[in-house]
């Protein structure tokens, strides 16, 4: 029979990609923890946090077995979902080093890995039940943007727990993340000068505060909740309360006119992320975090106080057709679509006389 004082033994603790964004808050999180005994902090640069134990590696290195080999649980938050990466060059990094660091864990036999993917997997539609069940089918459609990356990491996760049943994962999948350093789909949508919306749909906003992401990744950490789990803020707001927070009027247009106009800037390459993303802007995909609310977990942000981060976050940034006003002509979104609707002709006129020339 195990003592009990080892049985309660605090776990050694690992983040990947703990030198920055989720990963560095979530590290500065269990570095105070008393509930973790040690901290391991996995980066291919040192960090500055401190009173943590920092091993300089690059995630996809085969060598992270060896690295690994003191560790109970393993965070892996070291993904590339920056919006203006090469796409195929976004999706080989996210998924080697997801790969390396399933295949890695099984063989330093840790104990338990956690992974942070998307509610986005759920797939955003006009007919979802809103909230949406953790246990919902996974209905997104595989596509070259960061949604996709998230599908085929899940499918990596399950293959993964088939070939080394030991091994137990949880997948983490939150709303739309908002914080500082926050980059994404939604919270472009928002810098743009209309809010692009389709006629006879309404989306419901449920948003994912970074804080109450990390507090989740501690209970998940800690085998507190296990599986999949989703995270966000209690409820949702409807497009009107968005609108008047805001201050941002809405601009409606018909599916087919919204979603074939965002294609054809995707083909002629005006646009590196795929007509989809789109749905995430438009449709509703709240998700119910029952598992969490079970385990006992509250979030600390309420939807508006979220967004009403989110727009202060904005503040100096101008958005237009998903591009950010810096002077380059490249970081194109799907995401900003509501001027590229209006402006297509001409897009599509100047695109095509530039790939003539």
């Amino acid at each position: 029979m195990v003592p009990t004082s080892k049985r309660l033994r605090p776990p050694v603790v690992a983040v990947t990609g703990a030198a920055s964004g989720i990963g560095r808050a979530f590290l500065m999180k269990v570095a105070s923890s008393a509930a973790f005994r040690r901290v391991v902090a996995i980066d291919d640069q040192r960090g500055d946090v401190s009173d943590v134990t920092w091993r300089v590696l690059d995630v996809r290195d085969p060598l992270l077995a060896n690295r690994i080999s003191d560790i109970d649980v393993l965070v892996h938050l070291g993904g590339d979902y920056a919006l203006d990466a090469d796409p195929g060059e976004r999706r080989a990094y996210n998924l080697r080093a997801a790969q390396t660091v399933l295949t890695a864990s099984a063989a330093a036999r840790v104990r338990r890995v956690v992974l942070v993917t998307s509610a986005m997997v759920y797939g955003a539609a006009p007919d979802n039940d809103v909230p949406l069940p953790e246990d919902s089918p996974v209905a997104a459609e595989p596509d070259t943007g960061i949604v996709g990356d998230h599908l085929e990491i899940e499918a990596l996760v399950r293959r993964s727990l088939r070939s080394h049943p030991g091994l137990e994962v949880t997948v983490v999948r939150p709303a739309a993340v908002v914080g500082p350093g926050v980059d994404s789909v939604v919270t472009r949508h928002f810098e743009a000068p209309r809010l692009l919306s389709v006629k006879g749909c309404s989306p419901r906003w449920q948003f994912c505060h970074m804080d109450d992401l990390v507090t989740a990744l501690e209970m998940a950490a800690l085998g507190t909740v296990s599986g999949v789990v989703a995270v966000g803020c209690d409820g949702w707001l409807e497009q009107d309360q968005v609108e008047e927070l805001s201050g941002l009027r809405r601009f409606e247009l018909p599916a087919g006119l919204t979603f074939g106009t965002a294609q054809r800037l995707h083909r002629l390459g005006i646009t590196p992320a795929p007509a989809t993303d789109l749905h995430y802007v438009v449709y509703p995909w709240v998700v119910d975090c029952a598992g969490l609310r079970a385990a006992g977990w509250k979030p600390l942000w309420s939807n508006e106080a979220a967004f009403e981060q989110l727009l202060e976050l904005r503040e100096g940034r101008h958005t237009v057709v998903g591009r950010r006003l810096s002077g380059k002509e490249a970081t194109i979104t799907a995401a900003g679509a509501t001027v590229a609707v209006l402006g297509t002709a001409a897009i599509v006129r100047v695109a095509r006389k530039k790939r003539r020339m």
